[in-house]
């Protein structure tokens, strides 16, 4: 009997040594973590400095590759037919995760299907602004400012089903007032337009509004977290202005294909939650307004999922519809 066991121990062992040495080192050559803007703007920014970090902890490559359009659905359906291979990952945002399959007619991938979920990555909020020459100081006072003009204000944003989109229609619906929507196509344009005053207010990252704000050349009324953010320490939050119910946050999540081996998804996860809480990553994220939040795959579809439920009822009572 005692023979017989050492054999199938024995066995086992073999099989296993077999096992691994059949299986390559992952990853063996360059990997590519899309993004679905321009460089140079908020998501460009984490994915190229977690990026850097990857390179080194995995001793491969991780290239960033840009695939703007379509408020970043052109970069979600490429992710969703890569190759499930763990070479090709995409760091998106809540506009195609969780808001376009309620705007965009015919979309061509499946957010809880087609893609899959590795972790969070980071989180912060937008804030409101407003042009010095607007009579209004606080969020407050434009609020009663509205209710005087109603449809008369504007209010610009980065994009249609973004999240600054989302911040204007949803504060719209909380405080009961009209004013008009402005879609740019990008943070740049509508900065102009507001430093120019041809906007009265516009919805941004604080890491891009933040040095006007200091100038003077703009005022911040509200940001749009459940607490304040650590860049603009001094400006309340909408919760604080006076509605309890308020809340619009910015986020970037790391995704893969959807049909990805769990072994990899396990890999890329422990990988690039070990990048995020990272000291220097981390401080390094913080110069640019955003907060890393690591999350196991599972807390993260929970998030999207609610995300989801929260802005298809903003988008189905604001009637918003893609460009």
């Amino acid at each position: 009997m005692r023979g017989t066991f050492r054999f199938l121990g024995a066995a086992a062992i073999a099989v296993f040594a077999t096992t691994v040495h059949a299986q390559p080192h992952f990853p063996t050559r360059p990997v590519t973590l899309t993004v679905g803007f321009a460089p140079g703007g908020g998501t460009d920014t984490a994915a190229r400095i977690v990026a850097k970090k990857l390179s080194e902890s995995i001793g491969q490559p991780v290239v960033v590759e840009n695939r703007a359009g379509a408020s970043g659905n052109i970069a979600a359906q490429h992710i969703a037919s890569a190759p499930p291979d763990g070479y090709t990952m995409h760091l998106a945002a809540v506009g195609s995760l969780s808001v376009a399959p309620y705007i965009v007619k015919d979309l061509p991938y499946d957010p809880k299907k087609d893609i899959a979920p590795i972790t969070m990555g980071v989180i912060f909020p937008n804030v409101f602004v407003v042009h010095p020459g607007v009579a209004a100081k606080t969020l407050a006072q434009f609020v009663a400012l509205a209710k005087q003009k109603p449809g008369e204000l504007t209010c610009g944003s980065s994009g249609v089903g973004g999240a600054g989109h989302l911040a204007i229609e949803l504060f719209k619906q909380r405080a009961g007032i009209d004013v008009l929507h402005v879609p740019y196509k990008g943070g740049g344009p509508a900065m102009t337009d507001i430093l120019g005053g041809r906007l009265d207010m516009y919805v941004g990252v604080p890491s891009t509004v933040g040095p006007h704000v200091e100038a003077g050349k703009l005022i911040a009324l509200a940001t749009t977290g459940a607490k304040r953010t650590a860049m603009m320490p001094n400006v309340p939050t909408v919760i604080e202005a006076g509605y309890p119910d308020f809340e619009a946050v910015n986020w970037y999540a790391f995704v893969a294909p959807g049909k990805t081996p769990k072994d990899i998804i396990a890999f890329w996860n422990r990988e690039i939650v070990k990048a995020l809480k990272d000291p220097q990553i981390a401080a390094e994220l913080a110069k640019h307004g955003l907060e890393p939040a690591p999350s196991s795959p599972e807390e993260l579809s929970r998030y999207m999922e609610r995300e989801s439920e929260k802005w298809g009822k903003v988008v189905r009572e604001a009637k918003i519809t893609a460009e």
